[in-house]
């Protein structure tokens, strides 16, 4: 009896940390929460006894990720799939170190900003691995080499517009489920102010680390007007003491919103690319995903999301 009663309240306790490393339920998409968190978690109580960092398993995804993409060069489908499975290792990697810094409170900018671009070479590696590849196998791209190239570049600044929109939405629902110590919410004039007070002397890499966020901060405000209305909005109304009636409100409206997100985050483009590459065996129909389908799930969300910010910007000044 006692042992199942202490078995019991293990199973609880394992539960109950592995719930706690997650961002929030309304954030999660599906195929994570069952598939990659739980291997992520596994990685994280592994790393934890082994002390090491997020910022160590981040830097050993990009190792997998690129790997990955160079898999996806051979017109050869084993090693096809051995690239989707250190895909899929990579992506474990990537749930892993957000985890094991919220169960260790190892947070900082510099592992935020080093897990967006662990990403962004994951899928540069992936790019030119299907752009050399194509101009080997397909008449077409042989007899037009520029064509595939410029498809690639085009693609890679969609993808990187996408993932940067469906970031920050999903931390501004964050911030008002959560508040600021569950949120990675930042703005741009504070971001300024800080890269101001540092100087190049004495916070080289500090300030150049900075630069590259406030770049990436910024361009995500310019995109969504509204969103900054409210914002403003907010601060005139209730300084930081934002009541929890506008909290629940705003999450109401959010939620539904979440879905778009994840769907413009890794796992909706990572079965489009094994699709076109281990199925279909055209990976530049990869490239066709990301410009039609994507793109236009980014226009519509954002379109909702500025519509929502709006209507709740005007409940305020009323």
């Amino acid at each position: 009896m006692t042992d199942n009663s202490t078995d019991n309240t293990s199973g609880r306790g394992h539960k109950s940390s592995f719930r706690a490393s997650l961002k929030s339920m309304d954030t999660e998409e599906h195929i994570d929460l069952y598939f990659y968190r739980p291997i992520g978690y596994a990685w994280a109580v592994l790393a934890r006894r082994l002390g090491i960092t997020p910022n160590a398993i981040t830097i050993a995804s990009i190792f997998l990720g690129v790997g990955a993409g160079i898999c996806f060069f051979f017109d050869n489908i084993w090693i096809n799939i051995a690239g989707a499975l250190l895909l899929i290792w990579a992506d474990s990697f990537d749930s892993a170190d957000g985890q094991l810094a919220r169960m260790t409170g190892q947070y900082s900018r510099v592992g935020r900003i080093l897990d967006g671009v662990s990403g962004d070479l994951w899928f540069a590696a992936i790019y030119v691995a299907i752009c050399l590849r194509e101009n080997v196998t397909s008449e077409f791209f042989m007899a037009h080499h520029w064509v595939i190239w410029v498809m690639a570049v085009v693609t890679g600044l969609c993808h990187a517009t996408q993932a940067a929109m469906a970031d920050y939405y999903r931390q501004f629902h964050l911030y008002f489920l959560k508040g600021e110590q569950g949120s990675e919410l930042d703005s741009a004039d504070e971001l300024s102010g800080k890269f101001r007070g540092m100087t190049w002397r004495r916070d080289f890499w500090q300030k150049i680390v900075l630069m590259f966020y406030l770049n990436y901060t910024s361009g995500q405000e310019k995109r969504t007007p509204a969103m900054q209305r409210l914002r403003a909005a907010l601060r005139r109304r209730y300084g930081q003491a934002v009541p929890q009636e506008f909290r629940d409100r705003f999450r109401a409206m959010s939620l539904p919103l979440m879905k778009y997100t994840n769907i413009l985050s890794f796992n909706v483009r990572t079965i489009a690319l094994f699709a076109a590459i281990l199925l279909l065996r055209m990976p530049w129909l990869y490239f066709a995903f990301e410009l039609t389908v994507l793109n236009i799930l980014l226009v519509y969300m954002m379109a909702r999301h500025e519509r929502m910010c709006r209507k709740l910007t005007a409940e305020i000044d009323n």
